[in-house]
């Protein structure tokens, strides 16, 4: 395992200095471009270098003409597309449809660098410059698109990514070992259009009378009309989603059928240590330098990737339809190689920001029967309650921070990626817990409970608060042990399917008894390929078929977001609102259980008394905890 000096050509004067006359393959992102194990775009390319094709980068073209597009002139092969790390109109857009002024995937973190729909617009452009070259788009927006799908944007149900962007074939999920079949078929003299038989691929086809061995998914026309429709769909969707017993999913489109081949079969530990030891320069490009570089490294540039996938399948999570419920693992070796390499990077202080994935204390499969028999499409590994064939195990996620803190050079090893607090407190070994607040909490830990609630918790696909208490409580009592002041950073969503006004306050009731306002709070954002989000559309849960309540206008939403946060200011008249609405009278006034004053404005004495009222008792109980 190496630093490259050297990142892909990203120009003709690259080329000319590689001495390449015509690339192999050239991708096309929505982020800039940052040669690092945490960004798809480096990981597919420097895969496709290692099996020897040449690859090019076209980081955040001009959209608005092709020359840009045309740069490194026309691939032997074809063009991989992708809109960046996260979905383009997340990037763009609040859970509020607001334009957001910032990116943390672009130069100096400023925005307007990609078009909306990045995928579609690029694969327009291409096609504008090379009328008759392969596209293949990827990456997660390309991936929780792949189905006719809601979008929260424009609010309505649209078509398959793939038809949209007119692309010959959409890569879905981690797509390295797709990819790299994808490539060698172009080597040995195969024509896209053939490519049908590729896992973790989704193609277009105007006949299916030579598949087999199917399941078909209600229509793109059905499920635009029919919102029962649309649940039994994602139903389809969300059950095939595994190598070893997912089966083919077909999806009609007017005359043309969408063909979702099964997904790829998970990388195998020495796959993912191939994929994570090869030459990346762990840095952006140098072109960025007099931009004030881009920001999205500094989070990444010392954390490290220790697995993929999740077992917890929370509802409003597309890591389970991305990545996978299997969770893919690569060695100690490996991942004890890359923190050697990072202390030897110039500008390393010592400080190891993360080493997890997806949930960093999941670091083996969920279970034995994984291995042959793939995930179970009748239970869920922890939710409503622990499956009985669940490894509780801690013991090798220990072992390997140990190690990681014995390296020279390595001051701090900290666990900044999720930690799946119920799998926590279902270990009765307390090992690994009392050595994760001795050694790997800088002054907090932040955790998900994301609610408070059980109707609710029950909809999020996430434990009832009881557990996260028990959580709470080892949490402190174990700091106490070590005399250290450490402390909890719960997330919470708002406005989440099941969530009405009363959830809201409860959640609102349980902030002042824990005695500090979080800084920040998410309104629930229903981002296309998650169960919430298909809760969200139709207003029921597809996978219980029960009836969910939605809370949809904004001014509701308002509302909610202000009670999680009820002790601001420009918050007081929306919290008083839905407090007034609930008939809970009681939580306004002078009262030490009161949330809000009764009179903001009108009696600044009073005010004033609640707010030092307030401040000293949550500095109290911060002390006390």
């Amino acid at each position: 395992m190496k630093v490259n000096n050297k990142f892909l050509p990203i120009s003709k004067e690259d080329l000319k200095q590689e001495k390449i006359d015509q690339l192999d393959f050239i991708i096309v992102t929505g982020d800039a471009y940052v040669d690092h194990p945490s960004f798809g775009t480096a990981i597919i390319g420097r895969v496709l270098e290692n099996e020897g094709f040449k690859v090019g980068i076209i980081a955040q073209p001009n959209w608005n003409t092709i020359d840009d597009f045309k740069k490194l002139g026309r691939p032997k092969y074809g063009f991989l597309i992708n809109s960046g790390n996260i979905d383009s109109m997340v990037n763009h857009y609040t859970a509020a449809k607001k334009k957001r002024h910032s990116d943390l995937y672009s130069p100096g973190g400023k925005s307007g660098y990609r078009p909306d729909r990045a995928v579609i617009v690029y694969c327009n452009k291409v096609r504008e410059a090379y009328k008759d070259v392969p596209i293949i788009i990827g990456g997660v927006e390309a991936s929780l698109r792949r189905f006719a799908h809601y979008d929260y944007w424009s609010d309505k149900v649209r078509r398959s990514i793939l038809l949209d962007s007119k692309a010959n074939l959409l890569i879905y999920g981690m797509g390295e070992k797709a990819v790299t079949e994808i490539g060698n078929l172009f080597r040995y003299g195969m024509k896209i259009d053939k490519m049908t038989n590729i896992r973790g691929t989704l193609y277009a086809t105007n006949s299916i009378d030579n598949i087999t061995d199917f399941v078909e998914c209600p229509s793109f026309e059905e499920v635009c009309e029919n919102k029962k429709s649309y649940g039994k769909s994602y139903k389809i969707q969300y059950f095939e989603q595994d190598a070893i017993n997912g089966k083919t999913i077909i999806q009609k489109h007017a005359n043309r059928y969408i063909v979702q081949n099964p997904p790829q079969t998970p990388l195998t530990q020495n796959e993912m240590d191939i994929v994570y030891d090869l030459p990346y320069a762990r840095n952006y490009h140098p072109i960025y330098e007099k931009d004030g570089g881009i920001p999205a490294i500094k989070e990444v540039k010392f954390s490290i990737t220790s697995h993929r996938g999740c077992f917890g399948s929370c509802s409003f999570c597309a890591i389970t339809f991305h990545q996978g419920r299997v969770i893919q693992n690569r060695s100690q070796d490996s991942i004890l190689n890359e923190t050697k390499l990072l202390t030897k990077l110039d500008d390393f202080k010592g400080y190891i920001h993360d080493v997890g994935g997806p949930t960093a204390n999941f670091r083996h499969k969920a279970c034995k029967k994984q291995e042959n028999h793939g995930v179970c499409k009748n239970r869920l590994c922890l939710f409503p309650k622990p499956c009985k064939n669940l490894i509780v195990d801690h013991s090798e996620y220990l072992n390997l921070l140990r190690k990681m803190r014995k390296i020279p050079g390595v001051k701090k090893v900290f666990i900044r990626s999720g930690i799946r607090y119920d799998y926590l407190i279902y270990d009765k070994n307390p090992e690994f817990f009392q050595e994760l607040c001795k050694y790997h909490i800088s002054g907090q830990l932040k955790v998900a409970p994301e609610h408070v609630t059980d109707k609710v918790l029950m909809q999020m696909g996430k434990p009832t608060r009881e557990v996260y208490d028990r959580f709470v409580n080892k949490y402190y009592e174990i700091n106490k042990k070590f005399d250290k002041k450490q402390f909890l950073v719960p997330y919470l969503i708002s406005s989440h399917p099941g969530s009405d006004l009363k959830a809201a306050i409860e959640v609102a009731e349980y902030i002042r008894d824990m005695g500090h306002i979080p800084e920040q709070v998410q309104d629930f954002y229903p981002t296309p390929g998650t169960l919430s989000t298909t809760m969200y559309y139709t207003g029921i849960n597809p996978l219980t078929n029960e009836k969910v309540y939605v809370p949809k206008k904004q001014h509701e939403k308002n509302m909610q977001r202000a009670l999680l946060q009820y002790s601001k200011p420009e918050n007081y008249k929306l919290v008083k609102e839905a407090l007034l609405a609930e008939h809970r009278e009681d939580l306004i006034g002078y009262d030490k259980k009161c949330l809000i004053p009764a009179h903001f404005q009108k009696n600044k004495q009073q005010t004033n008394l609640f707010k030092k009222r307030t401040k000293k008792q949550n500095g109290t109980k911060k002390r006390r905890r």
